[in-house]
């Protein structure tokens, strides 16, 4: 039977709000993340927009306005206690991705890069590598501290650990 504080402590992280930004061509790994933290007790709230195929072609046609896009992503990442950043092969390029980590810095929100499947260093966004409160291979345990703010590693996408490019310390709410 669990003690007191350790069910006050399941209780706690239970429940993780978070932005996941990523490229849409990796939506199926925004699946697998919260797949893989459900596996390990988390009820993830996902407050990222993943598009339904009528939405994209309407995103791609250029007909919701940038300012649009703004002001719904600025409402989901507040909402959000930590922003995810999914590093896969075209994350570097994608300039919503870098603009989402510039936005959750603003707000103060923490920072989490977690390598996907094939994600190398050259795919981080340019924004992350700068505000990132820790960057870590894909590896359950490493996530999950990282999200929960107990550890704040850099990692290699293998996992092996590196240094971070700056000091950047976050708090959690």
């Amino acid at each position: 039977m669990p003690s007191e504080s350790s069910r006050k402590h399941i209780a706690f992280i239970s429940r993780t709000h978070i932005f996941i930004s990523h490229h849409h061509a990796d939506d199926a790994e925004v699946d697998n993340l919260t797949s893989l933290l459900s596996r390990k007790g988390y009820d993830i709230r996902n407050s990222s927009i993943r598009a339904k195929p009528a939405n994209q072609r309407r995103l791609e046609q250029g007909l919701v306005s940038d300012e649009t896009i703004r002001r719904l992503l600025r409402r989901k990442i507040s909402w959000a206690g930590t922003v995810v950043v999914l590093i896969g092969q075209e994350t570097h390029a994608r300039p919503w991705v870098n603009w989402e980590i510039e936005q959750a810095n603003k707000q103060g929100k923490r920072i989490v890069g977690v390598y996907i499947r094939g994600g190398t260093e050259a795919d981080k966004p340019p924004a992350l590598e700068k505000y990132a409160s820790a960057i870590v291979g894909w590896n359950t345990e490493s996530i999950m501290a990282a999200i929960d703010g107990i550890e704040n590693p850099f990692q290699n996408p293998g996992g092996s650990p590196r240094q971070a490019a700056h000091p950047r310390t976050s708090s959690r709410c």
